[in-house]
């Protein structure tokens, strides 16, 4: 699978790069230890260097290569890596559904169960890029609903590796055991409605319950490619 192109509107050659490399690093393809080569980047997208230079750096700034003179080494995610971006996730999401106990939040619950309806649109035809940009776009608008700007500024700073990643993760999912996504379809529902009982312990439950789930999924497919690149 390559990035999906309807993903990629409005964005700069460097940024496409990035998001084409990025996919191919998480997704095991590019593997810890592969030099990447700017000339032979430029060659592959048709461009100059310049642009490899800044996807380059945006992928150095997110810990999956480290630059060298006229490319860089690959790092790739590790599971420790893994580990500490569900930690972060985490923690944001604990963080800002408080925000949302003993507050109406009809208009947000409204918002959140279209998100599933077209999430279950999406697996019903097996479409792994809607399913993914749904599921994405779930948790997103309960950060930006949050209304916390240094909350949604450390979530921007992650949100191309967030995205990625769930592309891969669900990418294997649907072809290793699809029947997996409609548990995560099941899930997100039940945390839909638990946002109109406000409950703090409910939703904090909701919230441990579906990373320890997510982290499990992932481990099982998106770190397979790493764990075999270690032997």
């Amino acid at each position: 699978m390559k990035y999906p192109s309807v993903w990629l509107q409005g964005a700069s050659l460097g940024e496409r790069i990035a998001c084409e490399l990025r996919l191919q690093i998480i997704r095991g393809m590019q593997t810890p230890g592969t030099v990447l080569s700017e000339n032979q980047i430029a060659a592959d997208f048709g461009t100059s260097r310049s642009p490899v230079r800044e996807a380059l750096k945006v992928l150095s700034g997110e810990g999956l290569l480290r630059l060298e003179r006229m490319g860089a080494i690959v790092i790739g995610m590790t599971p420790a890596d893994m580990e500490e971006l569900f930690d972060v996730r985490m923690l944001i999401e604990h963080f800002v559904v408080q925000r949302f106990v003993h507050r109406d939040n009809a208009g947000l619950v409204t918002t959140l169960n279209r998100m599933i309806d077209k999430m279950e649109v999406a697996l019903k035809h097996r479409d792994v890029v809607e399913f993914s940009l749904h599921d994405f776009t779930f948790h997103e608008a309960l950060v930006l609903e949050a209304g916390h700007t240094r909350i949604l500024h450390t979530w921007n700073g992650m949100r191309q590796l967030i995205l990625t990643v769930m592309l891969a993760a669900t990418e294997q999912r649907f072809a290793a055991n699809i029947e997996e996504s409609q548990v995560t379809i099941h899930n997100h529902r039940t945390f839909a409605n638990a946002l109109n009982k406000g409950s703090a312990q409910e939703l904090s439950e909701f919230i441990e319950n579906h990373y320890r789930d997510t982290r499990n999924a992932v481990n099982d497919s998106v770190l397979s490619p790493y764990r075999k690149s270690l032997f």
